[in-house]
């Protein structure tokens, strides 16, 4: 039973324990461990899924988790989409962008939570870190030769994108909504 109410938190320290090896393999750039890190990467984006999936379920919820789950989200995608831009497989602007974004929005939820709000994950801002699940590892594959992966990555990251800007209006006009209930 003690397994049971801490799984939520060790799938989320077991995301980020597999960042590195997705940053191994794709340093390697070989096919072989292209598909490694992709692999990696899509079983940590499924464990982003179950972890909240189970708190919530059965009351699992932890300040550990409640910290912890959104930052291992954002450690998996800005150190895949560094590491991409590195390879050349992905625009540096376009990765400026979303680490923004995640800054200001992080930033946001700080400063909403020292003046006792809480800003709740947006149904736009779920989306846009399911497209992004999905898109990265397609964008770590680069063997077109039996599927588009790549080219499918990348129209999903603009997706995202996309995702991203609209959710971080939704989330700044949430908290000015909110202040101005507080005042």
């Amino acid at each position: 039973m003690q397994l049971m109410s801490q799984l939520p938190n060790i799938l989320t320290a077991g995301r980020v324990a597999m960042i590195p090896v997705v940053i191994y393999g794709l340093a390697q750039q070989t096919l072989s461990w292209d598909w490694v890190a992709a692999i990696v990467f899509g079983v940590a984006g499924i464990t982003d899924y179950f972890d909240g999936y189970l708190a919530r379920r059965y009351s699992l919820e932890t300040i550990f988790g409640k910290l912890l789950d959104p930052l291992a989200d954002k450690f998996l995608v800005v150190c895949s989409a560094v590491m991409l831009q590195q390879l050349g497989r992905l625009s540096p602007y376009l990765v400026m962008i979303l680490i923004c974004r995640e800054l200001a929005i992080t930033g946001l939820r700080a400063v909403a939570s020292a003046e006792g709000l809480v800003i709740a994950a947006s149904p736009g801002g779920k989306w846009k870190t399911t497209v992004q699940m999905f898109s990265l590892p397609f964008m770590m594959v680069t063997d077109d030769r039996y599927f588009p992966f790549f080219k499918v990555g990348t129209v999903l990251l603009y997706v995202s994108l996309v995702l991203s800007l609209w959710s971080a209006f939704v989330y700044i006009g949430d908290f000015f909504v909110s202040m101005r209930k507080k005042v």
